[in-house]
């Protein structure tokens, strides 16, 4: 009885200890190169790089293994209220499945975190990679 409470007790302390060292951040891919930023908007009345937190900006479209993504993201005294997928891999049908299922799961999270800092999707991790990116591109641009 007593050695089942000693290795119970084990158990639970290293799998606490193994909870505290996961990584809160998915780390780069490779293959997920950003390029230089060709567009972005500017809110009316504001010139480049004034900070406003309001308007639509366009992250930078970010290659992955799998195609470019890019996204817009609209936001609204600093918050972000809409997230415009402008760019995803569609070369084939399984691009355009992972797309299908990937995009929306990542937008939802972003919506909610108010932020890039989200979980990527499962299976599509190069897209939810590149999303990402591009993401906290058009953020960076709008707290610029």
């Amino acid at each position: 009885m007593r050695r089942a409470v000693l290795a119970t007790t084990g158990i639970s302390a290293l799998t606490v200890t193994l909870l505290a060292l996961k990584p809160h951040q998915a780390p780069a891919l490779a293959g997920a190169v950003p390029r230089p930023s060709t567009t972005s908007h500017t809110p009316a009345g504001t010139s480049p790089g004034a900070s406003t937190g309001t308007g639509t900006f366009t992250g930078d479209p970010i290659d992955t293994q799998y195609g470019t993504v890019q996204v817009a993201a609209t936001l609204s005294k600093g918050k972000i209220t809409a997230v415009k997928v402008l760019q995803a891999p569609d070369q084939n049908g399984r691009d355009q499945r992972i797309a299908s299922y990937a995009l929306p799961r990542l937008t939802q999270e972003a919506l909610g975190a108010q932020s890039a800092h989200i979980d990527a999707v499962s299976g599509a991790s190069y897209t939810s990679q590149g999303y990402i990116q591009s993401l906290q591109s058009a953020l960076d641009q709008a707290h610029a």
